[in-house]
């Protein structure tokens, strides 16, 4: 089934919140402007919510049921799992369970955003941030957390150091024989810790499709020590592959411009380097997620000839941005900002491929006569992403398993509705739905809605064949 978080959370399970350390006012400011804009106001609200739950300067709260929160937000079981995985994958909160007979209790540890300097600093979530608010937005923002830095020109450094001030004790002038007792109260118990601030809730960014293998083959141990790769410069190279859609042997020519002159990769001239890559290829814009394509390495067609009709359509969703293919599917035209927002959400929350993404548009555009429904295509894609679904023939295969399943969610939704009458249609269902082709009958009582959905499949299959033939010429 696709609903399955009721396997994953139940109202009667308990949880507690803890915190990774003393989360401090300045965090709510973070959150607010950094953080709302890319994870929505209702995920806002949860990560608040729970922090609520903390006394003052203390780092656990008291146990409650989930059915608590529900009525404290008002929100149903599956939203506020949804949410909870959004707070998850932006490195906001932590997770734990622990299975106690017939119940479950869950620790929920809040991690605290990053500093501005990390945030800005990031690689991915300022590019993200930049894109959600505009450049003249994400200025006022950026200005506002910083200040001006202290200017060393005309200033010495008069700071004494810590033995210029402070004089060291002789071993005479110690206690020589601690007691027995002292020494228990000096060793730290390990079942406490001390307060402190805590450690920043980094997002983890990890990229399954990047070939660290090709790429460490492409390097020549003359021109980059294998030393060079570090953990920190791994790490970086994992979020630019993903952030910029570069695969191993570009990373290797980007990697190679960034060595400075001890042959140390430095790695803001890493992100610069990748930066101006992607900006190259795409006309000097900074990457939005729904321009991103589907990575070689989860490909099916990269070296296959397509022999069938929907072998061509998968290499045709594998090669394509979701930005690009709701442009050809409405004739050329920009999307709307609302679509693109939809297709972003997916992409960043639910951790699609764009090529998955792109099985998801063409699926839900075709059942719903050709419109991109909010709250269908969520759930579609909350689906796929449990079964963590990553290449376009995987996505087409389980819509083909799952789409009985998927058109009673469409049904139940419109049995809620007010009841009035509309004319009946015929649902339209692409070739790979089917499993075979099924012969067409010729109907003369045919509702007009029908042809009108007929004429738009059409269209659109003539638009996917244009777009392939411009890309072959």
């Amino acid at each position: 089934m696709a609903e399955q978080h009721w396997k994953e959370l139940i109202p009667v399970d308990r949880y507690i919140v803890r915190s990774n350390g003393i989360l401090q006012d300045y965090d709510r400011k973070v959150l607010t402007m950094l953080y709302q804009p890319l994870v929505g106001s209702v995920c806002f609200s949860l990560y608040m919510t729970l922090w609520s739950e903390l006394e003052q300067d203390r780092l656990w709260g008291k146990e409650s049921t989930h059915h608590y929160l529900m009525a404290m937000m008002q929100m149903n079981l599956r939203t506020i799992y949804e949410e909870r995985l959004k707070l998850e994958g932006i490195g906001l909160l932590k997770t734990y369970v622990k299975q106690e007979e017939d119940s479950r209790l869950f620790v929920y540890e809040l991690m605290p955003p990053l500093t501005p300097e990390q945030f800005f600093n990031d690689g991915v979530l300022n590019i993200y941030l930049y894109n959600r608010l505009g450049k003249s937005i994400f200025q006022k923002v950026k200005h506002y957390f910083s200040d001006r830095s202290l200017e060393e020109g005309g200033f010495q450094s008069v700071t004494r150091s810590f033995n210029d001030v402070f004089r060291s004790l002789h071993t005479s002038e110690m206690i020589s024989n601690i007691g027995e007792e002292a020494q228990k109260d000096l060793r730290a118990d390990p079942s406490f810790q001390y307060m402190s601030t805590s450690t920043k809730g980094h997002i983890n960014i990890i990229d399954e499709t990047f070939d660290f293998e090709l790429f460490y083959a492409g390097l020549s141990e003359s021109l980059v020590p294998k030393k060079a790769i570090t953990t920190k410069v791994k790490n970086a190279i994992e979020k630019l592959a993903f952030l910029y859609g570069i695969d191993a042997l570009q990373m290797k020519n980007i990697v190679l411009s960034s060595l400075d002159e001890n042959d140390q990769i430095d790695i803001e001239l890493l992100r610069k380097s990748a930066r101006d890559f992607y900006q190259f290829e795409h006309g000097n814009e900074l990457p939005h997620l729904v321009e991103q394509i589907q990575s070689a390495a989860l490909r099916t067609m990269n070296e296959k000839v397509p022999q069938t009709q929907e072998e061509q359509l998968i290499r045709q969703l594998e090669t394509i941005s979701p930005k690009q293919l709701l442009i050809e599917l409405s004739g050329g035209a920009e999307p709307a900002q609302s679509d693109l927002q939809i297709i972003e959400d997916v992409l960043f929350h639910q951790k699609l491929t764009p090529g998955v993404v792109n099985v998801l548009i063409y699926y839900v555009m075709l059942k719903a006569d050709m419109k991109l429904s909010k709250a269908y295509v969520e759930k579609i894609a909350s689906h796929w992403a449990r079964k963590k679904i990553k290449t376009v023939k995987e996505a087409m295969e389980l819509a083909k398993h799952e789409q009985k399943q998927y058109q009673n969610w469409t049904e139940t939704k419109q049995a809620k509705r007010s009841t009035r009458k509309t004319a009946i249609r015929k649902e339209i269902v692409p070739d790979w739905l089917q499993g075979k082709k099924e012969e067409k009958k010729e109907k003369k009582e045919e509702a007009p809605a029908v042809v009108d959905f007929e004429e738009e499949k059409r269209k659109l299959e003539e638009e996917l064949q244009q777009y392939r033939q411009r890309k072959q010429t």
